[in-house]
Formats: structure tokens, sequence, C-alpha cells
């Protein structure tokens, strides 16, 4: 293998994580017959900013596999860059749940609901276990 190759495999590589983020971003995000199991709804995330930041590292990718000999190099890592920046943009509510891993916080919505919730009293008796026939 020649030297000149790895940058190749690795623009490869980072144009199917691009082209990865693109068909995510547009394939169907629920799949019909299943419902959510979370307690809390989850953050949306931007559709068109996914796409967005995978046509940023689709623009990379071109960039690294034109290598020098290429006269849009520059241009192709500019927008590049802008797009991954105007996609994180996009995705900045989902993003900052997803990186400090805090959604809505679960808090009851009026004192009987507390009141519900509480722990039993360890000192109160037990209550009078029901007979089975």
């Amino acid at each position: 293998m020649r030297l000149e190759t790895i940058p190749l495999i690795i623009a490869g590589i980072i144009a199917l994580i691009g082209l990865g983020l693109l068909v995510d971003s547009w394939s169907a995000d629920h799949v019909p017959g299943t419902r959510e199991r979370r307690r809390s709804p989850r953050t949306e995330r931007s559709l068109g900013g996914e796409a967005t930041i995978g046509l940023g590292i689709l623009c990379i990718a071109a960039a690294i596999f034109g290598r020098d000999t290429w006269d849009y190099v520059n241009v192709a890592v500019i927008a590049g860059i802008i797009l991954v920046l105007l996609g994180t943009y996009a995705n900045r509510r989902y993003l900052r749940d997803r990186i400090s891993n805090r959604g809505a916080l679960r808090r009851a919505e009026s004192a009987a609901e507390m009141r519900k919730n509480e722990r039993p009293d360890p000192d109160a008796p037990d209550p009078p276990a029901t007979r089975i026939r």
C-alpha cells in the first residue's frame, strides 16, 4: 500500500459518516407499532440541522479526497465548516440535553401528589394481612 492512499481511505470513512448522518436525517424517526417508554418527552432534533451537518462532513471529506491538486479545496473546507456550525446551531437544544444528560425534571404537581408519593411512617403498625382461603 502506498502512502498516498491513506488520505483516500480516511476521506472515504469520513464520507460514510456524512452519508450516515444524511440517511438518518431523511429516515423516519418513529417505527409504527412502538410507543415511547420515557416518562418525560425526549428533546426533538432538527432534521434539517442534522442534514446540514452531514453535508458539511461530506464537504470536508471531498476536500481531503481532493488533496492538493483540486482547486476548490479551500472553498470545500470553508463551506464544510460553515455547514457544520449551522447544523450544530440548529441542534443546540438537542445537543445540550444529550451532552449534559439532563432532561426535564420530574416534579410533583401539587401537595396531594407529594403526600401520595411519601414513604410510609416506619413506626406505624402494619396493615392487617388479608386471609386467602
